[in-house]
């Protein structure tokens, strides 16, 4: 089967199209025959061998989102059919290896049905970064009418952040470039502040005491602390530990825990059927580019993800 990946770490030009040995669907697993896999900031790291490799041999393989069409159903399980339409999250250097491929082999619990109405490609976009989201809400901990500070709110991540949030009755505060203010004002933020340096101070206008909590989505990190609260929750998508600013408790999410997250799964399906969040898809682009997806992601201010189609 084909499969996109690096025989060698290094920048996007690394990547390439592989012929390798086709896989199978083993017990309590289906085979998804991928037709469109969505490009994360999470790929570029893999390709870059920032992230340990021990477990695999090359080619290389990124990607934790596809969205594809089950073509074979392993021993011991129930419920699932040749034929179904499925999105799934993958574990890129490790058990199955990543999503760009032409099949992926998934455990039951790591993928669902893709949302009514929505694409193949929209439902890509969703697994690996609506869990993100879920996660950092869990972590934070919010009751209806506290507070949370977004960093990134125009990125997809920050998207279904915010979205989530308001589902959950939180008062949220965004931030957003100039060119970005009709996207995130559209999120349902209830107040939007510019991004950089200035936007702990234009929080502490809003909120004089701080924030609850701040979902650091832009990895703006020592920039925004000062907008927290004592006491308040830092989140980072990145394993920072903090800059040990007194009272603030810094938190780290990390996706893979929620590899089997189903009812995670099922939720942001049922978030996405309802209009809860938006999938946004910013290119639709061949396999065949992926040095080209990662180039343009990597240059920044992409709004939605670039997605790769067989």
């Amino acid at each position: 089967m084909k499969v996109v990946g690096v025989t060698q770490f290094g920048g996007p030009e690394a990547l390439a199209v592989h012929e390798i040995e086709g896989v199978h669907a083993g017990s309590g697993s289906v085979r998804i025959a991928v037709q469109a896999f969505a490009v994360n900031p999470t790929d570029t790291g893999v390709r870059a061998g920032e992230r340990d490799s021990s477990a695999q041999s090359a080619p290389y393989v990124p990607g934790m989102d596809a969205a594809g069409v089950i073509d074979e159903v392993g021993p011991d399980v129930e419920g699932w059919s040749v034929g179904d339409q499925v999105m799934a999250m993958a574990l890129p250097l490790t058990g199955h290896g990543g999503a760009y491929v032409e099949h992926l082999v998934a455990p039951v619990g790591s993928f669902t049905r893709i949302p009514r109405d929505t694409s193949i490609e929209e439902a890509s976009t969703v697994p690996m970064n609506g869990l993100t989201a879920i996660q950092m809400l869990e972590i934070a901990g919010l009751e209806r009418g506290q507070t949370l500070a977004v960093t990134g709110a125009a990125g997809l991540l920050g998207n279904y952040v915010v979205q989530l949030a308001k589902a959950a009755g939180i008062t949220v505060i965004a931030d957003t470039s100039q060119k970005d203010e009709a996207l995130v004002h559209s999120l349902g933020a209830d107040h939007v502040v510019p991004r950089g340096d200035g936007f702990a101070e234009a929080v502490r206008a809003i909120v004089p005491d701080g924030v609850d909590a701040l979902a650091d989505c832009a990895v703006q990190r020592d920039v925004v602390v000062p907008a927290l609260r004592d006491g308040g929750v830092f989140i980072d998508v990145r394993g920072w530990k903090g800059n040990g600013a007194e009272g603030v408790r810094f938190t780290q999410v990390f996706v893979f825990n929620e590899y089997r997250s189903f009812d995670k799964l099922e939720h942001l399906r049922h978030a996405v059927e309802g209009g809860t969040i938006v999938p946004r898809v910013a290119e639709v682009l061949p396999a065949s580019r992926a040095t080209e997806a990662h180039e343009r992601l990597e240059a920044g201010g992409t709004r939605g993800r670039f997605v790769l189609t067989w």
